[in-house]
């Protein structure tokens, strides 16, 4: 059907409304945030993060506590959480998790202890650790172990420990552990096994850390050899100073001091 001035009324549309609303999006601030795939406010609520706690108290036969360093815990957990991460605790008892009580002393607190001092619910979630033996590694996209020395007690012996960690290898999903927690995987085989850590680029708490602390002769195995005989690619910095290494999925810290940043290497490796 045609119109006075010949055009075919049937075919036209008219498309200024939406025009006006293209332009609108256009210059709308964050419009496209949405769409891109690697802004937080999308990717991080799908992040789901396994943390391992150990849950042996006994220093040896020294007759005191040990168990979790407090920074090694509060640091990785504030930062998986303030980038919106879902955060699941674990231990090999369930339950509240032994702290060491020398973490928990003046000289031992930073501004993340200080934090979750005063934070009720995450003091709630330590207090009510799940089993490690009831997890599934695929449940997670991540796994992350505070130190303390409890966990070369435990964890490093622990059969559902070393398999849980050998899942995540196996899906090449990241696998963090900071201070004595790397001497967690002294019995983790790699598909091929032979010893996870064998020819890679590792760290860990030192024997001169070691020797400072008074505790050489009453852990179980030194940390820094461990790594050194399994055949791991050792490197150390200044004593208690900030040094993490990745290799792979893999992600290691020194000490207390390297635990915010092993946890946010972990995050880059999921971005």
């Amino acid at each position: 059907m045609l119109n006075k001035a010949g055009f075919n009324v049937r075919q036209y549309v008219d498309i200024r409304p939406c025009f006006v609303w293209a332009v609108k999006f256009l210059i709308t601030p964050g419009a496209f945030a949405c769409l891109h795939p690697l802004n937080p406010s999308t990717t991080s609520v799908h992040m789901k993060i396994l943390m391992v706690l150990t849950s042996h108290d006994q220093l040896g036969d020294t007759g005191k506590k040990t168990g979790f360093w407090l920074e090694e815990f509060a640091a990785p957990y504030y930062v998986f959480k303030d980038a919106g991460a879902e955060v699941t605790l674990v231990s090999p008892a369930g339950g509240q998790p032994p702290l060491d009580p020398k973490s928990d002393e003046p000289d031992a607190q930073t501004a993340e202890t200080e934090r979750f001092a005063k934070d009720a619910d995450a003091q709630k979630v330590l207090a009510n650790t799940g089993l490690l033996a009831e997890v599934n590694a695929a449940d997670f996209d991540a796994v992350f172990y505070p130190g303390g020395h409890g966990p070369l007690w435990d964890l490093a012996e622990d059969q559902h420990s070393i398999a849980l960690i050998e899942a995540f290898a196996k899906a090449d999903k990241p696998h963090g552990l900071v201070c004595h927690a790397p001497g967690v995987l002294r019995k983790v085989k790699a598909q091929n096994g032979e010893p996870l850590v064998k020819g890679r680029r590792v760290t860990g708490f030192t024997n001169s850390e070691e020797e400072a602390v008074g505790l050489t002769d009453v852990v179980p195995f030194l940390v820094e050899d461990a790594l050194k005989e399994l055949g791991g690619d050792y490197s150390k910095g200044d004593d208690w100073s900030v040094y993490v290494l990745t290799d792979g999925k893999l992600v290691t810290g020194q000490n207390p001091a390297s635990s915010a940043q092993a946890a946010k290497d972990v995050l880059t490796l999921l971005s």
